[in-house]
Order: C-alpha cells, then sequence, then structure tokens
C-alpha cells in the first residue's frame, strides 16, 4: 500500500509518530491541539481526533481533560521498537529482493552514503 492510498488519519498518526521519534516532541511535552494540527496539515478535525485516539489506545499519549495531550514517557522507544520490527517484517524483505534483482550490495550502497 502505497503512503498516498493510507487512509488520511493514519498518514497524520505516521506523521506526529515521526515528530516523536525524531525528537520534535518529547516525553511529557504537549501535543498541538487537534485543531492546530488539523489546520496546519489541512485536514479535518474528526480525522485528527481519530489519529491521537489512535496514540491514546496504543498507550502513546496521556489525555488530561481540557489541558491538552501529552507524549507518553517511553513513546518514542515502543514506536521505534514497533517500527523496526514493521520495517524488517514488511518493508525489508520487498527491498532486499529488488536490491538483489539490480544488483545492488548493501555493504556498498552504506559506504557511498
Amino acid at each position: 500500500m502505497t503512503q498516498q492510498s493510507r487512509p488520511v488519519y493514519l498518514r497524520l498518526r505516521d506523521l506526529v509518530a515521526a515528530a516523536i521519534m525524531d525528537g520534535r516532541y518529547r516525553e511529557g511535552e504537549m501535543l498541538p491541539s487537534v485543531r492546530a494540527l488539523a489546520a496546519e496539515q489541512g485536514a479535518n478535525p474528526l480525522t485528527v481526533a481519530k489519529a491521537y485516539q489512535q496514540f491514546q489506545a496504543d498507550g502513546l499519549i496521556e489525555v488530561q481533560r481540557g489541558v491538552g495531550m501529552y507524549v507518553a514517557a517511553g513513546a518514542a522507544d515502543r514506536l521505534r521498537s514497533a517500527e523496526r520490527s514493521r520495517f524488517l517484517d514488511e518493508e525489508w524483505p520487498e527491498l532486499k529482493a529488488r536490491m538483489r534483482r539490480l544488483g545492488l550490495d548493501a555493504a556498498q550502497l552504506l559506504a557511498d552514503a
């Protein structure tokens, strides 16, 4: 499934997850409000709320009613671990097969980087 064919709430979730893993939103820091993120991304606030609900269900954010949503302790590490597993299980086999077909060597690619 290409990035563009994924539901918008999952793309928004990926965007916020990347920001957490990159340290733009650190543990204990407040996330942008639903309305602010919706305006920034040109998305429907209900779609942003759905993405945030998934984070809450996964225990990656904590909600303080009337105050905001905060990145939970350990969220970056848990996201990184889940993304690593997904990459190795879903993306790497395809990438490895394509590299083999193209005659690309992983060690050489890393050396050239």
